[in-house]
């Protein structure tokens, strides 16, 4: 994954051309797992933006199943790379495995759209997809906020700016290795700085890129780690990984909205990397992480209650 990634930060700084060298990465050619269905469309943006891109993932039978979770899914890629194509096969994935209907919003990217223009996205799709939960298959009170990487951040931060705002009020957050802290001084920032993938110049890059000039590292939608008060948010489900330089900072989200009186599942995987989530099918902690991602997301629907007390680690 290494040798055949753009070197961010380093050799390569212009966002378009990253773009185009992992767009040029040579995918399997294999056919992408099957879902009910997948249906791509806009939905409104925030006041003065444009539309966003959205892809709707359904799954298929058994039929004559109830309303089920709606999943509102933020993709990673630092805010600047990535797209609907990119996590294709991971929302599928997550659509079988959940039996949930999947929301994949195209956020706008930095540096072309810095902070906050992707936060008002994803909220903008979350209300989008709260208003039409009954239309998307889904019951409105299974609503859940979910990303990895990036996404994760959004997702976090999503979930924040709805209890600011009132609404819409998820009933689940799952954040898969979130950045919650553009700080980047923790000790897995150190110690998993080269050598495990993705790499902490790249990261201080993608920060660059998304804050930039004028951004405030500091504002709770950039750095959710920073926000005064966690109280009264959705329960959450987070992944980490040992070998990953946002170790840290997604644990400590963690043990914060804990503190804050928040239920909180956590798997953590010691012998992982960041972006290994997107591999069930070669991994066998990936398949751990998406089963439990897809528990939490299922456990929502209906009359089930929200269990936020497995704090167990695996891998």
């Amino acid at each position: 994954m290494a040798a055949a990634f753009p070197d961010l930060g380093g050799s390569v700084t212009d966002a378009v051309l990253a773009r185009r060298l992992i767009d040029a990465i040579p995918r399997p050619a294999v056919e992408p797992p099957p879902v009910g269905s997948v249906e791509d469309r806009t939905v409104p943006g925030p006041p003065g933006a444009p539309d966003v891109p959205v892809r709707i993932y359904r799954p298929g039978p058994p039929a004559g199943q109830g309303p089920r979770p709606t999943v509102v899914y933020y993709h990673g890629g630092g805010w600047v790379v990535g797209g609907l194509d990119s996590h294709d096969t991971s929302l599928r994935e997550l659509c079988r495995a959940s039996g949930a209907v999947l929301v994949s919003v195209d956020y706008r990217l930095a540096p072309e759209a810095p902070f906050p223009a992707a936060v008002e996205d994803a909220y903008a799709a979350l209300v989008w997809a709260a208003n039409r939960a009954g239309e998307l298959g889904g019951d409105p009170r299974s609503l859940v906020v979910a990303g990895d990487s990036a996404g994760g951040t959004l997702a976090a931060v999503v979930a924040l700016a709805a209890k600011e705002r009132g609404g819409p009020a998820p009933a689940l957050q799952v954040l898969v290795y979130p950045a919650t802290d553009a700080g980047q001084d923790t000790g897995s920032y150190r110690a998993n700085a080269t050598g495990y993938f993705m790499e902490a110049a790249a990261l201080r890059w993608f920060w660059e890129q998304y804050l930039g000039p004028d951004g405030d590292e500091a504002h709770p939608y950039a750095s959710p780690l920073r926000a005064a008060d966690l109280s009264g948010l959705p329960p959450a489900h987070l992944v980490t990984a040992g070998c990953d330089s946002l170790c840290d900072e997604g644990r400590a989200y963690a043990e914060r909205l804990r503190a804050a009186g928040v239920p909180v599942s956590e798997r953590h995987y010691p012998g992982m990397f960041h972006g290994f989530f997107a591999f069930p099918g070669l991994l066998a902690d990936a398949r751990d992480a998406l089963s439990g991602v897809a528990e939490a997301v299922a456990r929502t629907a209906g009359d089930r209650k929200n269990r936020g007390d497995h704090r167990g680690s695996a891998g």
